[in-house]
């Protein structure tokens, strides 16, 4: 392989939206965040239709009080201990909940820094996060983050404002353009545990966590902690990946950049061949197993095609009149 430096050291480095997110673009999808939900109700062409939808709560339920049992009332709401020491059935009274507190991971280390389509898996994380974000705004939920890359997690706690959608986009940007090809901060898969572990006394119960990233670094703590969390919340991956990493093609000598660098290397290569496609299907399978044995949607998004009108062929396109 190959480098080629193109600008003199020193220059800043090209802001591609492609290749770099744009805090003007993120704010920019408010306007297509509609169209999916995350609500229980489900499309049923939605891919939390059905068996994933079953596990999706909502908003939780606060009880509010006993009172006497009037024509109409749901007989599961009856509380037969209390009817027992009154004699006559009482029924248990709930209010929901204003609000639902919605985490989003948003994954920002070296190894999203690859693209061969539209964009950077960094920047479709980006995009999907914003998407969610301005989602869960709309439908009067509180949203919060924890954005990390290979040696720090910031972390937002929920909030219901635009300041705070600002708050965890500016969180991802930051992180974002601290990207680039030539970086030495040493790799840390593992710090996604670290992350659902800090999560873990902050999201006890009725929570909806969204994880965005490429399911690098997941590892059988990973599946204990993302478990735990499971029990009491929502989880929700969202895997971000580009097609070369499915299947790289067998084109000879190629090409990459960053706009700052380029890379020459030999794409027919057997190992290079190998190592691509052995990578990839381990972490969908991974996450693809996850899924299945704990009913977590898996929610894969492209780098090759608008992340808005994914998202919305995944979850179902729904009126934008309809709350999420």
């Amino acid at each position: 392989m190959q480098y080629t430096r193109v600008r003199a050291r020193g220059e800043e480095p090209t802001r591609d939206p492609r290749v770099y997110a744009d805090l003007d673009g993120l704010v920019r999808l408010q306007f297509e965040a509609q169209g999916f939900s995350f609500l229980p109700r489900q499309p049923l062409h939605s891919v939390l239709h059905g068996r994933h939808a079953s596990r999706l709560r909502g908003r939780g339920l606060n009880f509010e009080e006993l009172r006497g049992y009037v024509s109409g009332d749901d007989i599961r709401d009856v509380d037969w201990r209390a009817t027992a020491r009154a004699g006559e059935p009482q029924v248990r009274v709930y209010t929901e909940e204003r609000d639902r507190p919605v985490w989003l991971l948003v994954n920002q280390r070296q190894s999203m820094f690859f693209g061969s389509r539209e964009r950077m898996k960094s920047v479709t994380a980006a995009e999907a996060t914003a998407l969610a974000a301005w989602r869960v705004l709309g439908a009067g939920d509180r949203v919060g983050a924890m954005v990390f890359d290979d040696s720090d997690i910031v972390t937002i706690r929920p909030q219901r404002s635009r300041n705070q959608v600002m708050r965890v986009l500016g969180a991802v940007v930051e992180k974002n353009h601290r990207l680039h090809a030539d970086s030495r901060q040493p790799s840390e898969p593992a710090i996604i545990n670290e992350v659902l572990r800090r999560l873990l006394p902050l999201a006890r119960h009725d929570c909806l966590v969204c994880i965005v990233g490429d399911g690098s670094g997941v590892n059988d703590e990973t599946a204990q902690l993302i478990t735990r969390l499971n029990a009491h919340n929502d989880c929700i991956f969202v895997m971000v990946y580009d097609p070369v990493e499915a299947r790289l093609p067998r084109a000879g000598r190629l090409i990459a950049s960053d706009g700052d660098r380029r890379l020459a290397f030999n794409s027919s290569s057997g190992r290079l061949q190998e190592d691509f496609v052995s990578d990839f299907d381990a972490r969908r399978d991974w996450l693809q197993g996850l899924s299945r044995k704990r009913a977590i949607p898996l929610l894969p998004v492209s780098t090759a095609e608008p992340v808005a009108d994914q998202v919305r062929r995944l979850l179902g396109h729904r009126g934008a009149a309809r709350r999420v």
